[in-house]
């Protein structure tokens, strides 16, 4: 039986601590290792961190913005994609903000089949992303655009991780995805159930890097909610305590940026608090904040996706009023620190184990 081979595109090869949509990736390439075999799956990435990236190349990248090639991605590596594609019966794309790609390739006669991996609808999370008076704001968006829809209509098949991107496809480009694989990541959970309730003075958790849909969940919290509940409050991610610095109201709050392991801030939590309110794809917080069994009070956005049932995960919460009811409710009436309902929900559909059947019918 002759193997198959997969050439996988992605920005940038991620090292380290892994957030959103690192570790979403990574599932990505874990599962195209397990169905392909290691030795069968080529990575090929945009940019190289280890090198850094010039003045010029900025200026460059800039420019190319207005011509599709989103940040980092060139006319010149995509020749290269090209010279290298015809080694490899997939071509993978990791994200749909690079779908230019899938239509150079199919315009260049290449015979595999490509496969666009719709981490997000890319137009709508950098809508989200960028703060209104940012200049150029409208051409990263509209590049963002186009690349959605030369992923939809150059692809032989397409992931989402959700039916709302699945539908938003559909209506605006006429395509819906081939497949809807869960948000799904590597089971590093290795607490168990010790029989502790939730503190009187609860530890809650905000996790998120520095971006403005997680700053202005933060801040929502911070003003709205914290006022009036006696809670320890935490925010863990990268380039946090640059929020810390811009708004006064935030000095007096444990940030930590930049941490080296998560695994301890999760353990320690008694809630994960995600005040989400826009974006596209499924909230990876969510899914990790399920790996580790924890109790989560959350908006409808971060639980977009999951099917579970939010009332058993802690609470769904999107306004002020709704924080600070579920919350005064948990501090006088503890319950487990480990929640067995969140833990199940992981296993059973957000593991990468629970997905690897559905993500390879893509291949079939």
């Amino acid at each position: 039986m002759v193997e198959k081979k997969v050439l996988y595109i992605g920005f940038k090869r991620q090292d380290g601590i892994l957030i959103g949509g690192g570790l979403a990736n990574k599932r990505c390439i874990n599962t195209l290792k397990r169905r392909f075999g290691e030795q069968n799956v080529y990575e090929y990435y945009l940019l190289d961190e280890a090198k850094g990236r010039s003045l010029w190349s900025y200026l460059c990248a800039v420019f190319l913005f207005l011509f599709n090639y989103h940040n980092g991605l060139t006319p010149n590596k995509v020749s290269q994609i090209k010279a290298l594609s015809k080694n490899y019966d997939y071509v993978f794309l990791t994200t749909s903000v690079i779908g230019i790609i899938a239509k150079k390739l199919k315009e260049s006669g290449y015979q595999g089949k490509i496969i666009t991996h719709y981490h997000n609808v890319e137009s709508i999370y950098y809508d989200a992303q960028m703060p209104r008076w940012l200049p150029g704001r409208q051409v990263v968006v509209r590049c963002a655009a186009h690349n959605d829809e030369y992923g939809c209509r150059f692809s032989d098949k397409i992931i989402t991780l959700s039916q709302r991107d699945s539908d938003y496809l559909e209506k605006h480009y006429g395509r819906k995805a081939d497949a809807i694989v869960n948000a799904s990541i590597e089971d590093k959970c290795q607490a168990t159930d010790d029989g502790q309730l939730t503190r009187q003075r609860p530890h809650c958790l905000f996790l998120g890097a520095y971006s403005k849909p997680n700053n202005d969940g933060v801040l929502f919290f911070v003003r709205n909610v914290l006022p009036h509940v006696d809670i320890d409050f935490k925010v863990v991610g990268k380039g946090m305590s640059r929020l810390q610095k811009e708004h006064p109201e935030m000095k007096d709050i444990e940030v930590v940026s930049d941490a080296p392991d998560l695994r301890p801030y999760f353990e320690e939590a008694d809630f994960m608090i995600l005040p989400v309110f826009a974006g596209s794809g499924m909230k990876i917080k969510t899914c990790e904040s399920l790996m580790y069994g924890k109790n989560i009070l959350g908006s409808d956005e971060s639980f977009v996706g999951y099917h579970l049932d939010p009332t058993k995960v802690g609470g769904l919460c999107n306004t002020p009023q709704e924080y600070i009811s579920r919350l005064q409710y948990f501090i006088e009436n503890p319950i487990p620190r480990f929640n067995q309902y969140s833990r199940a929900i992981f296993v059973k559909e957000h593991s990468e184990e629970s997905t690897y059947a559905n993500f390879c019918t893509l291949f079939d």
